[in-house]
């Protein structure tokens, strides 16, 4: 009888569905491991599944020699993380390509520059997802794991992926301290997720804006600092609404709240 494929990435487990139903398992991995493996492997979204392997069949010319990842990507950085920055989506030409978040692309570039600066990430250029590049004390993820077209997943979509994020906020829930959301649609995806995961967000929920400050509690006790960004997209850092000491600023915060390097 054939493997699903799902059991294969993970290393033989037994995931229960076949990858069109991937994140229905989500809530039943024991870590970020077996999340990692899953997320590989969906298929849950026909429009974004076409997407992503036409994309990397057809790649862009400056790329004709490499071979595009072309699947769900999954977070990136260390499991027992302080901070987690949540994005959008992955890019066509970046993750997508290189099959690691931000890595590969403009945004990419201003993100670990910035963590570069603020002593987040142990270089700040990342090229490909095997580089060596180490984050210290953060986790990149997102809400949306496949490269959409027009950088735009429907609700649907967005829907389908979602226990993939909750699932990772309770598996680093131990550990995380504060979240740094780029952009509005991140910062909805995150007040979902948390709210799944036990999470007491206010009501009405807490509206996004670049520097805003939500500290939000758990039913457990936990606590946990939101802290807004805008998106390091090419159309807010080529204006100027976004510059890299704006986002080394929320970086810079995010890591004094979280305490990471220091002795605590």
């Amino acid at each position: 009888m054939a493997v699903m494929a799902s059991e294969q990435a993970a290393g033989g487990v037994p995931f229960r569905h076949p990858p069109e139903q991937a994140p229905l398992d989500a809530a039943a991995v024991v870590d970020l491991d077996e999340l990692d493996a899953l997320v590989t492997t969906c298929r849950a979204c026909p429009r974004l599944v076409a997407w992503r392997e036409e994309v990397a069949r057809v790649k862009r010319a400056a790329f004709r020699d490499q071979e595009y990842w072309g699947r769900p990507v999954p977070g990136f950085g260390p499991h027992d993380a302080s901070i987690l920055i949540v994005g959008l989506a992955p890019a066509a030409h970046g993750a997508n390509r290189t099959g690691r978040m931000f890595t590969g692309d403009r945004s990419g570039e201003v993100l670990y520059a910035a963590m570069h600066a603020v002593g987040l990430a142990s270089r700040p250029v990342a090229v490909w997802r095997d580089d060596g590049l180490e984050l210290y004390g953060t986790r990149i993820s997102a809400p949306v794991r496949c490269a959409p077209p027009a950088n735009k997943p429907t609700p649907d979509e967005r829907h389908r992926c979602a226990p993939f994020l909750a699932r990772e906020l309770e598996l680093l829930g131990g550990t995380v301290r504060v979240v740094v959301v780029l952009g509005g649609f991140g910062w909805q995806a995150l007040m979902a997720s948390l709210m799944d995961a036990g999470w007491l967000v206010p009501r009405p929920r807490p509206r996004f804006g670049h520097g805003a400050r939500v500290r939000i509690a758990h039913r457990d006790g936990r606590m946990l600092d939101v802290l807004g960004c805008f998106h390091v997209s090419q159309q807010n850092t080529f204006t100027g609404r976004l510059t890299p000491a704006m986002v080394e600023e929320v970086l810079a915060k995010a890591k004094q709240l979280a305490g990471v390097g220091t002795d605590d």
